[in-house]
């Protein structure tokens, strides 16, 4: 199974999944913005808590072999995409739309449309959209067990089961 199906494997589904789809394409049309025809990924990470913490995914690439992966990463207001660290994936964040308001390590901030973010393992970090946001990242590739998350009620990644991984250099995630 690849990174993605196992990624789906906790995607939502049903209506809920189509309000979601069907705001974050009327978004992308307003912006005017090309992406992809790919089945975005409609994450609320297994908690049912979707408006609050979630995000929509469109995978570009994650070549493993090779070493690289591109994803479109959208939240709409109020949206979190939880914290969580990673032990070797570094990634770069870049705001295409909209503004986030960002957590990394000990530190909050915001950043908008042309800002980018470097964050390097094994530092915690999460964002929240200040309005309806776009973000590319760019990083090594996604591997679902080198996701830590700070919820250990999050039913993926590395922490899967309740064995949540404290991230060095935090005091809280």
């Amino acid at each position: 199974m690849d990174e993605l199906d196992r990624a789906r494997a906790i995607e939502m589904n049903g209506p809920l999944r189509e309000q979601a789809l069907q705001s974050f394409r009327r978004q992308i049309e307003n912006w005017d913005i090309a992406l992809p025809n790919l089945e975005p990924l409609v994450l609320d990470f297994g908690l049912g808590k979707f408006a609050s913490i979630g995000l929509i995914e469109v995978w570009i690439a994650n070549e493993i072999d090779a070493g690289y992966c591109g994803k479109y990463l959208y939240v709409a207001d109020g949206q979190t995409c939880p914290a969580h660290h990673h032990r070797n994936k570094h990634e770069t964040f870049f705001i295409i739309e909209g503004r986030v308001r960002m957590r990394y390590v000990d530190r909050q901030f915001e950043l908008g449309k042309g800002d980018i973010l470097t964050v390097t393992p094994p530092h915690p970090h999460s964002f929240t959209g200040l309005g309806a946001a776009l973000l590319l990242e760019l990083s090594q590739p996604c591997v679902i067990d080198d996701n830590f998350f700070a919820d250990s009620a999050i039913p993926l990644g590395g922490n899967f089961g309740g064995k949540a991984e404290n991230p060095p250099n935090s005091s809280s995630s």
